[in-house]
């Protein structure tokens, strides 16, 4: 649960910053964005504005946050591995070669990242790296050479835009409804019930988001099967189910989410659970 809530957190605090820009341009512009029509062009171009302004710094960001190195000149034997199997999947799945980052971290995790296919980053845990052997780390990087190779982080970006833009638009629309009166509307009172209202419909909208990501899992496992072997991917998938749960329970690791979850809290997975993605790779031919 801690989990969903700071995921929550982050995304609904993006929003909010955006609705805040958002109410002083249209206040310093005087331009009347309450038609629908106005009101929803305007809610397109900031909702689109803040998703994609995300995606053009993620991958600064996920160098910074982890504390991640760059790898420009391998320092050893597995960075030299790590280098030349990326390079091979990323030839494989026809893309540029990403960046490849390791960084210090205890759980078994790995993402990717980037703006685009030309600007993307590939990197691992040393808790992974220490814990899967080759095989395995194999089809780890394999996973996230495909969430590239597919396009994952721009169809989450559109997607992410869209339910920005319609969270803003109907929670601008309900307010307006609910302060009826051209001062109200423009007073303290509507905004704190728009506030109010992004933050429910930002939880609310999460939920399709998710849901969204976890089909891009599957498909990215698939792509792991391809690049280096449906049974590598297995095992790499088998390997995180038995790792420790008591010190890994609520962790979000490099395929899946550990631990107990409420029916709620499947909602808000960014990952399928392990066995069902084990079991769609068992049923692919």
């Amino acid at each position: 649960m801690k989990r969903i809530l700071l995921f929550l957190a982050t995304n609904i605090a993006i929003l909010l910053v955006v609705s805040v820009v958002f109410n002083i341009v249209i206040a310093a512009t005087g331009i009347d964005a309450r038609g629908s029509a106005g009101l929803l062009i305007f809610c397109a171009l900031f909702g689109f504005g803040g998703a994609f302004v995300s995606l053009w710094i993620s991958r600064w960001m996920a160098i910074r946050s982890t504390r991640a190195r760059v790898i420009e000149q391998p320092q050893n034997q597995s960075e030299e591995w790590l280098i030349r199997t990326v390079q091979q999947q990323a030839q494989k799945a026809g893309i540029p070669m990403p960046q490849v980052a390791v960084y210090q971290s205890p759980s078994p995790n790995a993402f990717a990242t980037g703006r685009s296919k030309n600007h993307s980053l590939v990197a691992v845990s040393t808790g992974l790296l220490q814990s899967m052997n080759a095989d395995e780390v194999e089809a780890v990087l394999a996973h996230e050479v495909s969430h590239i190779a597919n396009g994952d982080m721009v169809t989450l970006t559109l997607i992410q835009g869209v339910v920005n833009t319609f969270v803003m638009f109907f929670a601008r629309i309900i307010a307006s409804a609910i302060a009826r009166g051209d001062n109200q509307r423009g007073g303290l009172a509507y905004y704190g019930l728009v506030m109010l209202l992004e933050v429910v419909f930002g939880i609310l909208a999460s939920v399709i988001v998710m849901w969204f990501s976890r089909q891009r899992e599957f498909r990215a496992d698939a792509g792991s099967a391809d690049l280096a072997g449906k049974q590598k991917m297995i095992a790499a998938l088998r390997r995180l189910q038995r790792g420790r749960e008591s010190e890994l329970d609520g962790t979000m690791l490099a395929f899946g989410i550990k631990g107990k979850r409420s029916t709620i809290g499947k909602l808000f997975m960014s990952h399928p659970p392990l066995e069902e993605r084990i079991h769609a790779l068992e049923q692919r031919r």
